[in-house]
């Protein structure tokens, strides 16, 4: 049977008219039943991430709830890997939880082990931050070098290094070397690049 581009438009509007009528009168599949939205106990919201296990910048879909996260799944939307997941990014659910519950090898605190020490202590977020940066400030100021041996200014310091990992995207990669940069550092190199 051919059928004519008019035929075709004819008909495409009779069904989506039917439909039309059909929904507008209140037609139900099986008679005697509504269909009622039920209501969520917790919130859930989706948000895009980026898989933070090397360099390719695969985008993925987290379901997040009240209490944590509900799924991850590759993000079809995403240019670089449009929706498919390697096995490191298949299991980023596992970061989170494991078979349901919170995943018990998961760090939710930082450790700190002392010079010589052998157990580790747990340390509040703002301690390990404060430890860092004190750590940093000082190493700089005790290293620091104004001015080379023919009388440059030079302001930097070669006692500390830094080397960028694969899960940093450019954007994170360019504001890493520009604070790097203002602390004065010299040696600053990526991962990929060694």
């Amino acid at each position: 049977m051919k059928l004519t581009r008019r035929q075709f438009l004819k008909a495409g509007t009779a069904g989506v008219g039917g439909f039309t009528v059909f929904h507008t009168l209140g037609w139900r599949s099986s008679p005697g039943t509504s269909h009622k939205a039920s209501a969520l106990k917790n919130k859930i919201s989706e948000t895009t991430t980026i898989c933070p296990y090397d360099a390719s910048g695969c985008g993925f879909i987290a379901a997040v709830e009240a209490d944590g996260m509900l799924k991850i799944e590759g993000d079809p939307d995403h240019p670089i890997n449009r929706g498919a997941a390697c096995a490191k990014g298949a299991s980023l659910a596992q970061l989170h939880q494991v078979d349901g519950k919170i995943n018990p090898r998961r760090l939710q605190n930082p450790l700190y082990r002392p010079p010589g020490g052998r157990d580790w202590e747990v340390l509040s977020w703002d301690e390990a931050i404060d430890r860092i940066a004190r750590r940093i400030k000082d190493t700089r100021d005790n290293n620091w070098t104004a001015s080379d041996g023919e009388g440059y200014v030079v302001n930097r310091t070669e006692g500390i290094a830094s080397v960028g990992g694969a899960a940093l995207d450019n954007e994170e990669c360019y504001l890493l070397v520009k604070a790097l940069r203002a602390l004065g550092l010299v040696y600053v190199e990526h991962q990929a690049r060694i």
